[in-house]
């Protein structure tokens, strides 16, 4: 039975300064022994004083010659008391990561408002699809999964929550 974990800077992060430039703030990679499974990402706009409407898009990536680094680590929370403490590691940054190298693959991408939340994944259904999961093997330190965030309006703060199964 896998163990489940949220990942989560708990810090409001930020979109480029330069319009339409995607930035690199959050990271995931697998421990040398176990398989990491990205289960859901919930992402939440944080609007102030706007004159405008706009979105954020949130693209999933996938590195597999190095893996993304840098910014502040994160501990994975298990979701359950009784679990292990995880293999994986988190980073993220309220700007920018490392970026790894060796692709990118996109995955995936989901969008939500500048005041609103958007979801990717299902985020009350963690314990039943692995399958429907974007997976890293354990061991794979040549891996990591991260989240680029774009948007067509300049510096729009955000949060993330990152649901994590290995």
């Amino acid at each position: 039975m896998p163990c489940y974990y949220t990942d989560t800077p708990a810090a409001t992060q930020t979109t480029s300064a330069t319009p339409n430039s995607a930035n690199d703030c959050f990271f995931l990679n697998p421990g040398a022994t176990q398989s990491l499974w990205l289960m859901y990402v919930i992402a939440n706009g944080k609007a102030a004083a706007l004159t405008a409407l706009s979105g954020i898009n949130i693209r999933i990536e996938k590195w597999t010659s190095t893996p993304s680094s840098g910014g502040t680590a994160i501990t994975p929370a298990p979701t359950h008391p009784g679990y292990q403490a995880a293999k994986h590691t988190a980073g993220y940054s309220a700007s920018t990561v490392t970026s790894g190298t060796g692709g990118p693959t996109i995955l995936g991408s989901f969008g939500f408002g500048v005041s609103s939340p958007g979801v990717w994944g299902n985020p009350t259904g963690q314990a039943t699809n692995l399958d429907a999961a974007y997976a890293l093997p354990g061991g794979s330190a040549s891996n990591s999964i991260d989240l680029f965030n774009i948007s067509p309006t300049a510096s729009l703060n955000f949060e993330l929550t990152v649901g994590t199964a290995e």
